[in-house]
């Protein structure tokens, strides 16, 4: 699909990033800890009919953005079935996931939450590394 078609209205964006307070959806990273803008993400892929409409939008950062790429399902590492990946818009984070007691990983405390986990790589050593250090600065985790 062309990148033309893919462009996502200026207030739409605006107000998904309002509603998602400028973080991502998934590790819960904001635009001013990273240093980065939130890509607007589609939660249905285009590649698999997903269409540039508020509901299907969310905000994600770069890295579980592609990480994320056209999936929408992955397999819970617990029980070896497929789930449907957390959707940050009709979820709530805390119903799927946790952090670590030292604050540093995600984990996935339901079939979707691990399944996000695994398939978003939200413990990928080097962002689990950064957290440690955000965690020993008192700038993680995230508050509601």
């Amino acid at each position: 699909m062309s990148r033309s078609r893919r462009k996502v209205p200026v207030r739409l964006a605006r107000r998904v990033r309002q509603q998602a307070c400028n973080r991502c959806g998934y590790c819960l990273s904001s635009e001013t800890l990273i240093g980065a803008a939130m890509e607007i993400e589609h939660l249905i892929p285009h590649a698999l009919g997903g269409q540039t409409i508020e509901e299907n939008l969310w905000l994600s950062c770069r890295r579980c953005n592609e990480f994320k790429g056209a999936q929408t399902h992955a397999l819970d590492p617990e029980t070896a079935e497929h789930f449907a990946l957390f959707d940050p818009r009709q979820q709530i984070w805390d119903k799927h996931f946790r952090w670590s007691e030292d604050g540093a990983s995600v984990i996935g405390i339901a079939s979707t939450g691990r399944a996000t986990v695994v398939a978003l790589r939200l413990n990928h050593p080097v962002i689990v590394t950064t957290r440690r250090l955000w965690v020993s600065v008192g700038w993680w985790p995230p508050g509601e």
